[in-house]
């Protein structure tokens, strides 16, 4: 028995657990530990109150970021510009809350249970959602959902692109052809079917198509310079990393450091903070997303044109200038 089919039985026997073994530490082990790293949380009202429930969240070393701010009016603004994901309001009533569950659920029962639990006992906390995810997606479950499949999308673009060949500008446009249409695809089933976007039609579907276009781009330029595999470092770096730690189903800054800085730096992170700036906060705080994916999308694209100019490598040896090769001996 040849001795090659087995070392191939046995790579395969090995490689299966290994890649199991990855896929469950990068989806299981973030969401296993999900708690709050240096949350954006705002502080509204005069001290000596203020400075007293500023003390009370600061007990949890590390895990919130507290702004302050003069009043209600601008904590709000600072919510909905993305800069908290809530704020405590003292007001002579007592505390308020004020939520964007828009932009994590999640982000919004935490804050709701700690605003109580740091407010007198048998103090009710008034909670107003200043920016409210939408009725179709109380839990943004749907929108969470939607980036694998996005992801997906990206990494087959890339490798349809590299298996049929096409090369150069050819490539390159194939590759913002598919994630344009993507784009218009899965706005018209999340917005005008699904109901889980409201922003701008259009700005949602721009956004959709960077994403794909980032991701499809980075798989691309990685097969155009390392070749087949290349689509498979690729798919392991959107799929099992930029899509586990894109913190898209609940919030970067819940995720273990530094998970959640890196998923910002993959295009799916970038792609669902882009994605819910354009889709519930007018686009506010989306300028970072949009670099990131932009420097991606380019990238990629560079490796496609470049790797589109390299001579094909012909088969057998290359055959000299001025030497004629003989054709090949046949028998009766």
């Amino acid at each position: 028995m040849s001795a090659a089919p087995n070392r191939r039985a046995i790579a395969v026997i090995l490689l299966v657990p290994l890649i199991v073994t990855l896929s469950l530490w990068a989806f299981s082990w973030p969401a296993a530990r999900l708690a709050p790293r240096d949350l954006p949380v705002g502080i509204a009202g005069a001290a000596p109150a203020a400075d007293q429930l500023q003390k009370q969240f600061e007990q949890r070393k590390g895990a919130f970021e507290i702004h302050r701010y003069d009043d209600a009016a601008a904590a709000r603004e600072a919510i909905e510009d993305r800069v908290v994901y809530g704020a405590v309001v003292i007001t002579g009533k007592g505390p308020q809350l004020l939520t964007a569950s828009a932009a994590s659920p999640v982000v919004s029962q935490l804050l709701t249970e700690a605003a109580k639990g740091a407010a007198p006992a048998g103090t009710a906390v008034p909670v107003t959602d200043v920016v409210a995810a939408p009725t179709a997606d109380p839990r943004g479950a749907a929108l969470g959902a939607s980036f694998l499949p996005l992801a997906l999308a990206g990494v087959a673009a890339g490798a349809l692109v590299t298996l049929m060949k096409l090369g150069g500008a050819r490539a390159a446009l194939t590759l913002a052809g598919a994630a344009g249409l993507v784009g218009i695809a899965a706005t018209a089933i999340a917005h005008s079917w699904l109901g889980v976007l409201t922003g701008d039609w259009w700005t949602e579907a721009g956004a959709v198509g960077l994403t794909v276009l980032a991701i499809g781009s980075a798989v691309g330029g990685l097969a155009a310079l390392l070749g087949t595999k290349g689509i498979g470092a690729g798919a392991l770096l959107m799929v099992l990393l930029g899509n586990s730690f894109s913190g898209v189903t609940s919030a970067p800054e819940l995720l273990p450091e530094p998970v959640g800085a890196i998923g910002q730096w993959l295009p799916p992170g970038a792609g669902g903070s882009l994605l819910r700036s354009v889709a519930f906060f007018d686009g506010a705080a989306a300028g970072g997303a949009v670099l990131t994916l932009a420097v991606w999308a380019a990238l990629g694209l560079a490796a496609v044109l470049i790797g589109g100019r390299r001579p094909p490598e012909e088969a057998g040896t290359a055959e000299l200038p001025g030497h004629r090769r003989e054709p090949a001996l046949t028998t009766s």
